[in-house]
């Protein structure tokens, strides 16, 4: 199974390879290992990036993240590995946090964490590991369904497709900066500029059309905000 300790690969420097390396605004990447789990932490879809049959395909789906391994469904990437058992993947989170609103078009730009995760995955075959990476994929999406709703049977362990990523070779960029142009010539042109901050909330609970009457929100659901 899995490790999930914050110690070891959990604590090393993000890796410096020639995939993660950046070429573009460098000053926005960050090197510590805990930004890497900040933005892994702070959402629960990702985009997998493959290539299937010599194509190269970007799908999302659900992840959830230990310390040193990232959990996702991956039935397209299963189909990879089977082709290319030694194929390299790339995992992509990114989260949104506002428009940059500059005095002119050119300097506008989004603020953002996001963060890139490279290797090659592994399909987990054994029930136990498998079982330990769905709950830890349903709590990162849903704090505390795992003891709440029925856990996966056999049947359905074995008709699930999850697959296991090293997080050794990772990279983070952040952007929280406000405009540029603050001080050349667009200046004087008295135009508004700054930052359009987005924030992303939960809704009220919908029940499930054909839910009995008397079964209430539970409490993991209810305490969420709003």
């Amino acid at each position: 199974m899995a490790e999930t300790s914050s110690a070891g690969v959990g604590q090393a420097p993000l890796s410096g390879t020639d995939r993660t390396r950046l070429r573009r605004i460098s000053e926005e990447g960050r090197t510590d290992r805990a930004e890497l789990h900040a933005v892994l932490a702070a959402g629960f879809v990702c985009h997998l990036g493959v290539v299937l049959d010599g194509a190269p395909m970007v799908v999302p789906t659900v992840y959830g993240a230990t310390a040193d391994t990232l959990y996702f469904h991956g039935s397209v990437a299963s189909r990879s590995l089977v082709a290319a058992p030694d194929a390299t993947v790339c995992v992509t989170v990114t989260h949104v946090d506002g428009l940059v609103l500059a005095r002119s078009v050119f300097e506008h730009s989004v603020n953002y964490r996001c963060a890139m995760v490279y290797g090659v995955p592994r399909l987990v075959t054994d029930p136990e590991e498998k079982l330990e990476g769905l709950r830890v994929l349903t709590e990162q999406t849903a704090p505390g369904q795992w003891d709440y709703a029925r856990r996966p049977n056999r049947k359905e362990l074995a008709a699930t497709s999850l697959l296991a990523l090293d997080l050794t070779e990772a990279s983070v960029k952040i952007s929280e900066d406000p405009p540029e142009d603050g001080e050349g010539p667009d200046a004087a042109l008295g135009i508004w500029a700054g930052q359009l901050p987005l924030h992303q909330h939960w809704g009220t609970p919908v029940p499930d059309p054909v839910l009995p009457a008397g079964i209430p929100v539970p409490a993991h659901i209810a305490g969420r905000t709003f």
